[in-house]
């Protein structure tokens, strides 16, 4: 777990999070409409934004060769610089799709990438932060697959193979993704099965924090974690469109154009 400075000043300005914007699928034509949307949805909150936190699976897929990146997804990646000559901080967090993003965005933008969850002290509030794939009990074999797909030994073997070949191979893979796949159900409340809620209360059991936000669920949930926490999740952007705004001393879950 990582920890950004201890405090974290708001100015009068918020604090936004958002997740799963699954940018490049389920085709490129939808993920194009999505992603003016998205750009949209960029455009309002920086008027207020002390911070930005893309909280995973911001890409459908994702792999950093050498050399090269995924094609497409520029008007995306040329607002975010946009808004970061504008001096406004943005927080990337790899998501179970994107685990693969490395240093492009760190050095080409100056935005910081984390792949664990990092705790945030604001206005007097901790926060815990993180995409949430991996996290609480069960998904053995996922657990499995990332250990895996991080092994540097699998990202060296990947990289052998031609960009082409691998960016299709990955992406027949991200076909069978839970937000592509609408056999998968993900609408409704799995109660004391929900998991990533259940982590917040183990976490909770040893150290407190005032607000949990995660994204990978794809189901907008707020959850009293006891008496003076709450565990948000921030849903997705497919079909959903949600987002988390945090004043400083309020959290609400948003939809971006109902």
């Amino acid at each position: 777990m990582h920890s950004t400075p201890t405090d974290f000043p708001l100015n009068g300005k918020k604090l936004y999070f958002a997740s799963d914007f699954h940018l490049g699928a389920p085709n490129s034509e939808q993920s194009k409409l999505r992603e003016r949307k998205i750009i949209r949805w960029l455009d309002s909150v920086a008027v207020d934004a002390a911070a930005i936190f893309l909280v995973g699976d911001i890409f459908d897929f994702w792999f950093e060769y050498g050399e090269v990146i995924p094609k497409g997804f520029i008007p995306f990646i040329s607002k975010i610089s946009q808004l970061r000559d504008r001096k406004i901080p943005i927080f990337f967090f790899t998501g179970n799709h994107d685990l693969w993003i490395r240093d492009y965005f760190t050095q080409e933008l100056g935005i910081p990438v984390y792949h664990n969850p990092i705790e945030l002290s604001v206005e007097g509030k901790m926060i815990l932060v993180g995409h949430g794939d991996g996290l609480g009990p069960g998904d053995k074999s996922y657990k499995f697959l990332k250990k895996v797909f991080t092994n540097p030994v699998s990202n060296w073997l990947f990289r052998w193979f031609h960009p082409d070949l691998g960016v299709k191979l990955a992406r027949a893979w991200s076909s069978h993704s839970r937000i592509t796949n609408e056999a998968k159900d993900e609408s409704h409340f799995l109660g004391d099965d929900e998991w990533l809620w259940h982590y917040c209360k183990e976490i909770q059991a040893s150290q407190h924090h005032d607000l949990y936000i995660f994204g990978h669920r794809h189901l907008p949930l707020e959850l009293p974690v006891g008496e003076k926490s709450t565990y948000y999740n921030l849903g997705e952007w497919v079909n959903q469109y949600t987002f988390l705004e945090f004043d400083g001393k309020k959290a609400t879950l948003k939809t971006f154009e109902k």
